[in-house]
């Protein structure tokens, strides 16, 4: 397939080191104990062929890019049937797919962190996730309280998956090659079947206390519908970054029962 049909307005890098691909691949663990499989952006079929040859796998392979997944019949006529084409972003997975399922894929990266709120919406089925993100992405997301790269995404993400970092992977691996390094990251669904928490207001707190990341949370909440009035006392003075999910778990807790006074 030919690498230089890469479009810059889907964001595709193509990844030309087969090795790496095939340790993409291998990197599924059927965590959750799916068969289905969803690839999004297959592109030149890099990571699909690998896919393909795994008997204990379903794969269906979503593609945005007509001419990409012309080129992509043509190199592996096995892909015929498994083929949907669309934005991955705007699916409906549960009805493309029924029960437990995985997402792998050498992800855009103009996209790559709607990708993981997509995966976030179907966290009761979505079991696991492999993916190439850019590395700032991938060290944000699966980041500890306390760094600086602590955020949003790595507190929400976190909340309902255990997060590891597997690779990283040098630019010069993809055609055209990135400005940047990448690292392929894996999700698994952890125990949390439900946060004991309102989980859209979890969501809420969330995303205002990192609104002002660099003020305390008593400051950076008062101007998001009062959380900064039940902002528990030892968390007051500490700033977003320095908070663990259980303690946005407490933070939202007190911002309900604030709420409800």
């Amino acid at each position: 397939m030919r690498f230089e049909t890469a479009k810059k307005q889907f964001g595709q890098h193509f990844l030309r080191e087969d090795a790496i691909a095939q340790r993409v691949a291998e990197s599924l663990t059927h965590h959750g104990g799916y068969r289905r499989v969803i690839e999004v952006g297959p592109g030149t079929g890099a990571l699909t062929k690998h896919l393909l040859s795994r008997s204990d796998m379903d794969l269906t392979c979503v593609e945005v890019d007509a001419a990409a997944a012309t080129q992509l019949r043509s190199a592996l006529p096995e892909v015929e049937g498994k083929l949907v084409m669309g934005d991955f972003l705007r699916l409906d997975l549960k009805n493309m797919v029924e029960g437990s399922f995985a997402v792998i894929g050498n992800f855009p990266y103009n996209i790559s962190t709607q990708i993981v709120f997509k995966v976030l919406e179907h966290r009761d089925h979505c079991t696991e996730v492999v993916g190439m993100f850019q590395k700032e992405v991938a060290d944000r997301l699966c980041a500890p309280p306390g760094s600086k790269t602590y955020g949003i995404t790595s507190v929400l993400a976190q909340a309902w998956y255990r997060m590891e970092i597997l690779f990283y992977v040098e630019p010069s691996s993809f055609i055209p090659p990135p400005k940047v390094r990448s690292a392929v990251i894996r999700m698994q669904r952890n125990d949390v079947a439900q946060l004991p928490c309102d989980e859209r207001l979890f969501f809420t707190v969330v995303k205002s206390a990192f609104g002002q990341r660099r003020k305390t949370l008593h400051n950076a909440l008062k101007a998001h519908g009062g959380f900064a009035k039940g902002v528990p006392e030892q968390f007051a003075r500490q700033r977003a970054e320095q908070l663990s999910v259980d303690d946005f778990v407490i933070l939202t807790q007190a911002a309900a029962q604030k709420a409800s006074a």
